[in-house]
């Protein structure tokens, strides 16, 4: 709870900020970078954000580190000051709610689509358009394979779940048959 606080905090300073600069979709690749490198690299997350190590050693470390990235001065910043508030352990709060914030900036929504067979990129194509018809949003589909849905595909949108999904079908039709005996 504590850490999406935090991170709100400080993803919505950030994006107020690259919002000034135009630079808010470059910051959103090297936030990710970033937390990907620290879930990589557990030693580095740890010497980075433990008390036991002092900030001065923490900060040493990351500024070697952002010598061979080439980061924003916005982003090395942000890092530098979460080394000095010790919140650097909040990097990945403030990443998962940087993407929000920027998808609801850009009217983005994510829907996640699953089908028991790959789709083609033509059926992915008409999906979009319908969930995009359906929300007034841009959306970014992302496709996951379930072979236990049987056929049919189940697409969920924020709150809003379409199942079109065999298994659900067959389980509707048991229930009506249990009703009826």
């Amino acid at each position: 709870m504590i850490g999406l606080r935090i991170g709100k905090k400080y993803a919505r300073a950030l994006l107020a900020i690259g919002k000034e600069d135009g630079k808010y979709r470059e910051y959103a690749k090297e936030l990710e970078e970033i937390d990907r490198l620290l879930e990589r690299e557990e030693a580095v997350k740890l010497v980075l954000t433990s008390p036991r190590y002092s900030r001065d050693v923490q900060k040493n470390i990351l500024n070697n580190i952002l010598v061979k990235v080439q980061f924003s001065d916005t982003i090395k910043s942000l890092l530098n000051l979460l080394i000095e508030k010790r919140r650097l352990q909040f990097i990945g709060e403030i990443n998962l709610l940087y993407k929000k914030l920027l998808d609801e900036f850009l009217n983005i929504e994510r829907a996640k689509v699953i089908s028991a067979i790959p789709l083609p990129e033509e059926s992915i194509g008409k999906i979009r358009e319908t969930l995009e018809k359906m929300t007034g949003k841009s959306i970014i589909v992302e496709v996951k394979e379930d072979p236990s849905i049987i056929g049919g595909i189940i697409a969920k949108v924020g709150d809003l779940v379409l199942d079109g999904s065999v298994r659900t079908q067959l389980m509707s039709l048991k229930d009506t048959l249990r009703g009826e005996i």
